[in-house]
């Protein structure tokens, strides 16, 4: 693949993505990254800053339903009520932020096929809970889905990876690829009331897609060598058994220690090294088409700290001043508990012998 640039990807739409004050998701997360890595001097050579369009209605309508597309558009026009059971509410210019999100994922998509970019990263997409026919989870749309329809119809791909690390299960990627050989590997906290309920070890996909969903479910307070190690034995095996042709991550970030909604024992360090391992392995097994996407963080220090890190990994661009890049990183690690290694350990065993010669076979 020719080129070697890697593009943060911006449409002033992002701001709009928003459910208004004292909500948890909130898109000044956004302009903060942004403002990071342009102060820091990351955005130069080779880390371009791309302005994206918004995704058209027939983009979203290769995944969702048109009745829901129509049934948001309707909502957010009106600017009250919400778009599920009441944490994704209807604000007025909803729908042209979410068709911004979804726009530059599929910008990003396209230029590292075109082969215009290696990696692309977009913050404002990541929209893992939103299936074809609702939102949900604060997702209105999910734009990883649509990109994977824009692959699979304009560039005949077969092999399509999603790996998400966000603190909650992807329910609705799971949903919409669950009975087709789209690799979706997710690791999340799992338990009482954690949203959203899914991701058990057992939903392994059917039909046609059985052996292709992962799932990782984790205790409270898991920290970074276990999680990293269930990394390293559940995704990169996978990854090397499917050898896909393109892979997108969401990086979604509030497994981090001082994220309020998630509860996982994460800091600045795992991310680095996730970030480190996928890269390699989207060099080593589909020429480094690897797009980046956001997704959950609920802490404004956290957040802007963690996709910084990550966007310096991708794009091989790191602050003139490594002392910069040191100070974003956390200075001290939660304890984990006792027993939580041995219990993912337990999972992981489980996933590695049952799930993973599925993929094997198939």
């Amino acid at each position: 693949m020719s080129g070697g640039r890697t593009a943060l990807l911006w449409n002033d739409d992002f701001m709009k993505y928003s459910f208004g004050e004292g909500h948890p998701f909130q898109p000044v997360r956004y302009k903060m990254t942004v403002d990071l890595l342009e102060r820091m001097g990351v955005l130069r050579g080779d880390a371009v800053k791309i302005i994206a369009k918004s995704a058209t209605i027939n983009d979203l309508e290769l995944v969702h339903d048109p009745h829901h597309v129509d049934f948001v558009k309707e909502m957010t026009e009106r600017g009250e009520g919400a778009l599920d059971r009441g944490d994704t509410p209807a604000t007025k210019e909803l729908f042209e932020g979410s068709l911004a999100a979804v726009g530059a994922t599929i910008r990003g998509m396209e230029g590292i096929m075109s082969g215009e970019l290696v990696h692309a990263f977009n913050m404002a997409g990541g929209l893992h809970h939103a299936a074809p026919d609702h939102s949900a989870g604060f997702c209105v749309f999910n734009d990883m889905a649509v990109a994977v329809r824009r692959l699979q119809r304009d560039y005949k791909l077969k092999r399509i990876a999603i790996i998400d690390i966000d603190g909650h299960h992807g329910d609705g990627t799971q949903a919409t690829f669950y009975a087709e050989k789209v690799l979706t590997i997710s690791l999340h906290r799992h338990g009482r009331a954690i949203y959203p309920g899914t991701g058990r070890i057992e939903e392994v996909g059917e039909k046609d897609g059985r052996g292709y969903s992962l799932n990782v479910p984790l205790p409270c307070a898991t920290g970074d060598k276990t999680y990293l190690d269930a990394y390293k034995r559940v995704v990169v095996p996978a990854l090397e058994e499917y050898k896909p042709e393109f892979i997108i991550h969401q990086y979604g970030v509030d497994g981090h220690y001082k994220d309020p909604l998630v509860g996982l024992g994460l800091t600045t360090h795992a991310y680095q090294e996730i970030s480190t391992v996928t890269h390699d392995l989207a060099h080593r097994l589909c020429d480094g088409r690897y797009l980046v996407v956001g997704g959950g963080g609920y802490n404004l220090d956290v957040v802007p700290r963690c996709w910084s890190i990550m966007f310096c990994v991708l794009s091989g661009s790191y602050p003139k001043d490594m002392a910069e890049f040191e100070a974003l990183h956390d200075q001290k690690a939660p304890p984990e508990p006792d027993d939580v290694p041995e219990i993912v350990r337990e999972t992981v065993d489980r996933l590695v012998y049952d799930a993973l010669p599925l993929i094997r076979g198939s």
